[in-house]
């Protein structure tokens, strides 16, 4: 005799249910604190678009292209926002955002001018004394609620991430027979979209500041480290070992995507440059060979073997960590300078007699024989570097960095003849 309570279809329908309704109350969670954050967003736009951009127009404070230089798109942002918010408030998220997604071209304008911007108003506010008292002025109203303009700025980029977040939790609690799931899974891949642009953008400006930042260390104007394309690694001390018998030296590398930078400290005594490096040399990567010749000898370091064109260098750290790091980045940065190969195999023809078939059994497929073409396939890393890359390792010139030379198109069917091996 059984003593269940209800059937066991009523069962489990009971746990569908309340699945559902859980699913339902994280979306209307979602929903909720996408208005609520919708509305006190477009709030802070109308701030800046009113307290600022208008009144700038309106006195002339700044001149016209300063200001649109700081503030880009946010007036056409704050009006996107103001039509999206009215569809929100009323319960149209899925037709909201299918109207909001085609004008993500202002918030595209707006991310990509966005580190420029905040360099133009440090530039005003140390220059214009007008202008730095009237963001003063603006910024004490209670409105603003001690809120910096500076802040108010970083908004619209800070929304996208909020946007990516609340519409994957909406989306994957709305179930797929609901009208609005196609809508908002548009809508998530398009913020998707922009939210990698602006992860894009960052990566470049960080490394724009770090060539920068090196460019800085070396002394005088020989060194040229900002080339297009050049991604910075890292840098640290490595001790040269010379190929004939002399003491080991220790010099500063600096390692970026295309070459490895050699550079000594200036003197201690030097009134300017005391801190800074002169440059050495500069090993070109696209033909290198990275060899281990031993390492973490009793967790006392190793050796590296760089086997270039025109010259071995050896590399010796007594670090381990460092060692391996050094290892890992060097073989890393090569390897994505090196032509990648392929086999494209053609179907096979099922009239065609097998491979030495043939009388004597010696026949072999010719090199141009469609079952057997090879093709070399371009990375898809950036592969820009500067002129130092091509120039021989024992000498250093200052002229504007070439763009390397990209394989022609009656190369693709050859196989890469490169002598750079990662061992």
């Amino acid at each position: 005799m059984s003593f269940s309570p209800c059937p066991p279809d009523a069962l489990g329908g009971n746990i569908i249910q309340e699945q559902r309704d859980r699913w339902e109350m994280k979306r209307c969670r979602a929903a909720r604190e996408l208005v609520l954050s919708e509305q006190r967003y477009c709030q802070q736009l109308e701030l800046v678009t009113t307290y600022f951009v208008e009144i700038l127009k309106a006195k002339g404070t700044l001149k016209e292209d300063i200001t649109e230089s700081i503030f880009s798109s946010i007036k056409a942002i704050h009006s996107v926002n103001q039509s999206l918010l009215v569809h929100l408030e009323n319960g149209y998220f899925g037709r909201g955002f299918d109207q909001f997604c085609p004008q993500l071209h202002h918030y595209n304008v707006f991310v990509d001018n966005i580190y420029d911007a905040k360099k133009v108003l440090w530039i005003q506010l140390k220059k214009n004394k007008a202008f730095r008292r009237f963001k003063k002025l603006q910024e004490a109203r209670p409105e603003f609620n001690n809120h910096k303009l500076e802040d108010l700025l970083q908004l619209p980029i800070e929304r996208i991430d909020q946007y990516k977040r609340l519409l994957q939790e909406m989306t994957a609690n709305t179930r797929p027979d609901n009208p609005e799931f196609q809508q908002l899974s548009r809508a998530v891949a398009a913020v998707e979209e922009l939210h990698q642009r602006i992860q894009n953008n960052t990566r470049r400006h960080e490394n724009h500041l770090q060539l920068r930042r090196v460019q800085k260390l070396l002394k005088g104007r020989k060194t040229k480290v900002l080339a297009a394309g050049r991604w910075y690694i890292r840098e640290g001390w490595l001790k040269v070992v010379p190929t004939k018998g002399s003491d080991v030296k220790p010099k500063m590398f600096f390692l970026f995507s295309d070459i490895l930078l050699q550079a000594k400290p200036c003197s201690s005594l030097h009134p300017t440059d005391s801190e800074k490096f002169a440059g050495e040399h500069a090993y070109p990567l696209q033909e290198c060979t990275v060899e281990k010749v031993f390492g973490n000898t009793k967790g006392k370091g190793g050796l590296l073997s760089l086997t270039l064109p025109k010259a071995k260098l050896l590399l010796m750290s007594s670090n381990p960590e460092d060692f391996n790091d050094w290892y890992q980045s060097l073989s890393s940065a090569v390897r994505k300078l090196q032509p990648r190969s392929t086999v494209v195999l053609q179907p096979e023809d099922p009239n065609q007699e097998p491979l030495g078939s043939a009388s004597g059994g010696q026949n072999l497929p010719s090199s141009n024989s469609n079952s057997n073409r090879k093709r070399n396939m371009v990375s898809n890393e950036p592969n820009e570097a500067g002129d130092l890359s091509h120039r021989p390792t024992g000498e250093w010139e200052s002229s504007v960095p070439k763009r390397m030379k990209e394989s022609t198109s009656d190369q693709s069917s050859e196989v890469s003849t490169s002598s750079c091996v990662i061992l």
